[in-house]
């Protein structure tokens, strides 16, 4: 086993030969004592990005996987960088048979009682594990997924050095965290754990099995789960050619046209129908048999969307292919897209800008999605919006099944293939008994609501009469609105003395002249001064506090 020391150390001495040495001193300062020369054979004219996958091919399986899915964030890494880790290929020297059948025997100790036969050269091999043909004991064909022996260690380990690189990578170079280095790790890590649990893989097959039950031509390997276990995968073997092999497909009496659409129909079932995808559809993972059914293989990266986010998506093409970017950025803030008010106009503009430079509204057959996803992705980058992993995996499934779709027919049409499904799924889900039960549920909620108003209004009605009735306000300057209060309420009350004081010495002004003795006048001439001193006081304290407030 490989400590976690020594892996530091391989991966150090990796990155150091193809030039990131300087990088690994500022994120490790004073933790390197020995140099590690560049080879003499390796060429100085590569660029950059062109090492930083080198350097990943070389570090191993871990980071192999780390690079494929970072490749599909364009909306935070640059396009050159995302054109070469779409270079990266999982496919790696297989481990011989004698280090594999332990792993066999662990799984399954009565393999020789279940398997007639275990062909010792592996079909296909890929970093976390190769793939052999085997027979049962009645005949029947199969492919055992095998895991590669201690890789589990190893990514475990490999998980936790990237994790202490990404939140260095954040403290040292601060402009890095518009990219959220520690995030991806963290995304990457739920994603390659999952990949390890091949029960999950299986369970994943056999729900895309049971969606496409009644759906001819599209095929999912059988699991035999009675064999199965979390680190060996018994399923039905399956032999074809690859879904973009196109003079084998040609060869074999079949249409690739037809072999194409069938396909990107397959994938928009999936997405639009199923909520429930294939989230890696490479030509590798795509096999046409010899009866033109297309079998459908490698299920440990799937994707989910809520009904929700299908009518988003639905409507986000539907803006696409009708320049609404007002309804574009309505549909990608549904996805959770945050999108700041000062940036809403402007990336309007650039969106706009980007659809007719591409030009979307002359020719919508030969428009090139991958290249819009490239450029949307850009546009995202230069205002800092973040794109969740959800969103970016349908893309990137989009645009792989229209690569596939134009690589069997140049002529691909992409409007007369996805705008009447588009249209087909709106009009079903706004007619689906799912949405009747929601126009049904909210109907009932304000018929409750209406319904209970009276009643509410009753008992507001019958606490404000008896004093029970509380309303309580919350806010910031409550006191001080509380202050002001009592000082208005002050000034009014010495406003109704004054104007006491000066009706009742009238009053009493106008009886000594008709009944009462005239010594009783003093008491009106005594009513009328102390009126006038009151209001000289709220006068002055008028102003006063006016001029305080003033300055």
């Amino acid at each position: 086993m490989v400590t976690q020391i020594q892996r530091f150390s391989q991966i150090v001495e990796i990155l150091s030969k193809y030039g990131f040495r300087l990088v690994l001193e500022k994120l490790f300062p004073g933790q390197f004592r020995v140099r590690f020369p560049i080879p003499a054979d390796h060429p100085e004219t590569f660029t950059v990005y062109e090492r930083i996958r080198l350097a990943i091919e070389e570090l191993g399986p871990t980071f192999v996987k780390f690079g494929q899915i970072m490749g599909t964030r364009t909306d935070v890494l640059p396009a050159e960088l995302i054109a070469e880790l779409k270079k990266l290929q999982d496919h790696v020297k297989p481990v011989p048979f004698d280090e594999i059948l332990p792993i066999i025997e662990e799984c399954c100790p009565r393999h020789d009682e279940i398997f007639r036969e275990i062909d010792k050269t592996p079909v296909a091999s890929a970093s976390i594990a190769q793939v052999h043909r085997a027979v049962l004991m009645d005949g029947t064909r199969v492919a055992l997924k095998i895991q590669r022996p201690g890789i589990g260690d190893v990514i475990g380990t490999d998980l936790r050095i990237l994790q202490s690189m990404a939140e260095r990578a954040e403290q040292v170079f601060p402009e890095a965290r518009i990219y959220n280095p520690t995030g991806m790790v963290k995304d990457f890590a739920q994603q390659i754990q999952k990949e390890l649990d091949f029960l999950k893989e299986a369970r994943t097959s056999d729900r895309m099995r049971e969606n496409f039950r009644d759906v001819p031509g599209i095929h999912f390997p059988k699991i035999s789960w009675e064999f199965s276990s979390s680190r060996m995968l018994v399923m039905e073997f399956v032999e074809g050619v690859r879904i973009d092999n196109l003079e084998e497909i040609t060869a074999m009496g079949f249409d690739p046209h037809e072999i194409g659409k069938r396909g990107f129909h397959a994938y928009l079932k999936m997405i639009f129908e199923d909520g429930f995808f294939h989230g890696d559809p490479h030509p590798g993972n795509l096999l046409v048999t010899k009866d033109g059914t297309i079998v459908v293989l490698d299920f440990g990266i799937a994707g989910t969307i809520r009904p929700e986010k299908r009518q988003n998506f639905i409507n986000f093409l539907f803006a696409l292919m009708d320049e609404d970017t007002e309804l574009m950025i309505r549909s990608l803030e549904g996805f959770g897209v945050v999108i700041p008010a000062e940036n809403r106009e402007p990336l309007q503009d650039d969106l706009f800008v980007l659809i007719q430079d591409l030009g979307l509204g002359q020719n919508i057959s030969r428009f090139n999605f991958a290249l819009f996803v490239t450029e949307l992705s850009e546009v995202m980058r230069r205002y800092r919006i973040k794109v969740p992993m959800n969103l970016m995996l349908l893309l990137k499934v989009l645009v792989m099944i229209l690569d596939i779709g134009v690589r069997l027919d140049p002529e691909f049409n992409i409007e007369k293939e996805l705008s009447p499904y588009l249209v087909r799924i709106a009009q079903k889900n706004t007619f689906s008994v799912t949405s009747a039960k929601k126009v049904t549920v909210s109907l009932l909620e304000t018929t409750d609501a209406s319904l209970d108003m009276p009643r509410h209004l009753n008992l507001m009605l019958r606490r404000f009469s008896t004093g029970t009735f509380r309303l309580e306000l919350v806010d910031k300057d409550l006191r001080e609105f509380q202050t002001s209060l009592d000082s208005a309420s002050d000034k009014f009350m010495l406003g109704l003395v004054v104007g006491s004081l000066v009706v009742g010495s009238s009053l009493v002004l106008t009886a000594t002249s008709v009944t009462l003795p005239s010594e009783v006048s003093w008491l009106a001439i005594v009513g009328y001064s102390a009126a006038a001193l009151v209001a000289l006081y709220v006068v002055y304290h008028v102003i006063y506090l006016r001029f305080r407030q003033e300055r």
